[in-house]
């Protein structure tokens, strides 16, 4: 079955659609939703029986869903339409809220219904909940219309507004997002904030520019008064509310880039607040726990990204924990990712990019060399989350590769223009081959862990549940720990990186690595600068990649005719 991938981008949501549609027998094509002509000439070239649209904020023509099923995936519940659900559900405090997978008609979340599900909705940020349960959620619809669409039987719901009551939420606006800081408590602070993440942010003007706010963390302790900016700790600003104070990570001045809090406001204050050396937990990105002979590195960073200073730091926790007792290092990475590699907001905002390209490079090289020479322990990536690029790289640092179902895997750096480093070409294909590891990173192709798994990237793949998932996890590891053989196994892993060192060492892939990487990191026309700054300040693309688009073969297009 051909199947277009209608999509605004091509995010977190739309690739892991990408990838069961695909794993299901499909034939995909993506089309980026960038004007009418644009649709109509793709879906003329593709042909497809289904248009799936994962993430879609522009409007279908008429001339292309009155011809073919166009299937919407809304982050709503069952009549509760309008392109800031979501974000009025958070807002509101609900404690449930849904997907439901729509058939677009010409009125705006009035179409059929192909399929709905709720859940708990949980006191995070929009873009957290979108990356978990809303992604989560619309696989399984979408996965579940394909077997109906099979069906000669079903016959999707009509919406029926005497059952259920049907609305169309306005566009949240930035008067509805605003906070009064003289009135709002921190818990409706917090809401607003969580609603307004990842975008579009809340606009505030602070010493005389528009201000873009970005994240929250609850501060437990501190209070001044109300509005005012009373500390700063690790990138993050801490802001009192009329009851309490709230830490904001990230900011942006208008027309600028996202950039840690601290960074963008404190140039804008007159008075500077005080700096906290003992990082608050609110705002401690890196923290590590210990579960009997298992310690487990958490390292929370937005995004994914990782700036020089944070893969430093990150480097130091995992230096202390080698140098204890514990017999399992358990890598967690974070909330919302496990790791995407550099910090390109940082690398962007940097007096000399191309220098601090390199810096954050090689910080990153550090801390995955330091994985690889771990004699001592058995280490664990547990990929909760999505990884990509120098993140997805980094986990294969590690001896055993579990993965969380559903998570999507991004092992590849050409989409940046960039040759990438990260012991790569060393770690990729002692786990799928020479052949397939050229091919990952060539393609610049999405994976699902199932996949992952099938080719080696993974060595176990636990269940989606969040919970689920962490209990099978901490079993796994504790098994690990209390093995029988765990000397053995200490002994085989030294054997065998002694003769992966004896073969080529260690210190020639990564110079060899970086020969291409300063190759066009010092390289002013080189493609990664382009890339990098389109990708920093949101430049949507035109079209999407050749990788990803398809056409319908002659005799295909005959029959549809």
């Amino acid at each position: 079955m051909r199947v277009l991938l209608l999509c605004s981008a091509f995010n977190g949501i739309s690739q892991r659609i990408h990838r069961e549609l695909e794993l299901r027998g499909c034939e995909v094509s993506v089309e980026l939703a960038t004007g009418e002509a644009g649709i109509g000439v793709a879906v003329a070239q593709f042909r497809p029986r289904l248009i799936v649209c994962p993430y879609l904020v522009h409007r279908i023509p008429d001339t292309i869903w009155q011809k073919i099923p166009c299937l919407v995936v809304h982050p709503g519940i069952e009549g509760d339409c309008g392109p800031s659900s979501l974000d009025w559900a958070i807002a509101s405090n609900c404690t449930e809220w849904g997907v439901t997978l729509l058939q677009a008609n010409g009125e705006m979340g009035a179409g059929d219904i192909w399929g709905s599900a709720t859940f708990p909705l949980r006191g995070t940020s929009k873009a957290g909940l979108y990356r978990r349960e809303v992604t989560a959620v619309a696989a399984s619809l979408v996965k579940s219309a394909l077997a109906a669409l099979r069906d000669p039987d079903f016959t999707p719901r009509p919406l029926e507004p005497q059952k259920i009551p049907w609305r169309v939420q306005p566009p949240m606006r930035q008067a509805d997002r605003a906070i009064d800081w003289q009135r709002d408590s921190t818990d409706i602070a917090i809401a607003k904030l969580r609603a307004a993440d990842s975008a579009p942010g809340i606009r505030e003007e602070i010493g005389g520019r528009a201000v873009f706010l970005y994240g929250v963390r609850r501060e437990e302790k501190l209070s001044g008064g109300a509005g005012d900016f009373i500390a700063h700790s690790n990138g993050a600003v801490c802001r009192a509310t009329v009851d309490g104070a709230v830490w904001i990570p990230q900011a942006r001045c208008e027309g600028g880039i996202k950039l840690p809090a601290a960074q963008v406001l404190l140039p804008l204050l007159r008075e500077t607040p005080r700096e906290l050396k003992s990082i608050p937990r609110a705002v401690e990105e890196i923290r590590s726990e210990r579960i009997g002979h298992v310690a487990y590195l958490h390292f929370d960073f937005a995004g994914g990204a990782m700036n020089t200073g944070q893969c430093r730091r990150l480097l130091e926790h995992y230096r202390e924990l080698q140098s204890g007792d514990a017999r399992v290092i358990v890598l967690m990475g974070g909330e919302d990712f496990w790791s995407n590699g550099i910090h390109l907001h940082c690398i962007e905002a940097a007096e000399d990019p191309a220098r601090e390209s390199w810096e954050n490079i090689n910080a990153v090289n550090d801390l995955v060399e330091a994985i690889i020479e771990t004699p001592d322990q058995i280490t664990v990536a547990a990929l909760r989350n999505n990884a990509g690029a120098g993140g997805a790289m980094m986990a294969l640092a590690c001896d055993h590769v579990l993965l969380r179902e559903g998570v999507v895997l991004n092992p590849h750096y050409g989409t940046m223009g960039f040759y990438g480093s990260e012991y790569w070409t060393y770690l990729l294909p002692r786990r799928v081959g020479q052949k397939r590891a050229l091919a990952l990173t060539r393609n610049c192709l999405p994976l699902l862990a199932t996949e992952a798994l099938q080719m080696g990237l993974g060595d176990e793949i636990f269940d989606e549940g969040w919970d689920i998932f962490q209990r099978e996890l901490e079993y796994y590891c504790r098994i690990l720990s209390q093995s029988a053989n765990f000397g053995a196994q200490l002994k085989a892993k030294r054997a065998i990186r002694a003769a992966d060192e004896r073969r080529k060492p260690l210190r020639r892939y990564r110079e060899e690595e970086l020969e291409r990487v300063s190759a066009v990191l010092f390289d002013p026309q080189a493609e990664y600068h382009r890339a990098r700054r389109e990708f920093v300040h949101k430049v949507p693309p035109r079209e999407a990649p050749a990788r990803l688009r398809r056409k319908a073969r002659f005799w295909q297009r005959v029959v549809f005719a």
